[in-house]
């Protein structure tokens, strides 16, 4: 028998290899990104703290019309670079979390560099 393969164990070992170079800092915090099926997620996070400073997803009220696809995620990724200028922040490090840099999560990132976030 085939065993099969799981996309999300491989995923997660990736995004722990990732971890061990990039971490966020209270200057340059880390934009993290979690996609599942039917939405997307990020957050920027300050890891000396361990706090999250600002978040957004396709699951809030601003972003309106079908969650999963591109044009969902570049809309999170200009609210979340709008709600962090709000906050003060300019300079992230982006973290794919495990992800190929392209679909949806390359939206994500396009979107948050039109909305004023530099990386």
């Amino acid at each position: 028998m085939i065993a099969k393969v799981n996309k999300n164990a491989k995923r997660q070992k990736r995004h722990v290899r990732v971890r061990a170079k990039i971490s966020g800092t209270p200057g340059r915090p880390r934009l993290n990104v979690f996609r599942s099926n039917a939405n997307i997620y990020a957050q920027i996070i300050d890891d000396v703290s361990g706090v999250t400073l600002v978040s957004a997803s396709s699951l809030d009220k601003s972003i309106e019309g079908p969650t999963g696809n591109k044009e969902a995620a570049r809309k999170v990724g200009a609210l979340l670079a709008e709600r962090a200028k709000d906050k003060g922040i300019t300079n992230v490090v982006f973290d794919r979390g495990g992800y190929i840099y392209h679909g949806r999560v390359m939206e994500l990132a396009e979107g948050a560099r039109e909305g004023g976030l530099e990386f």
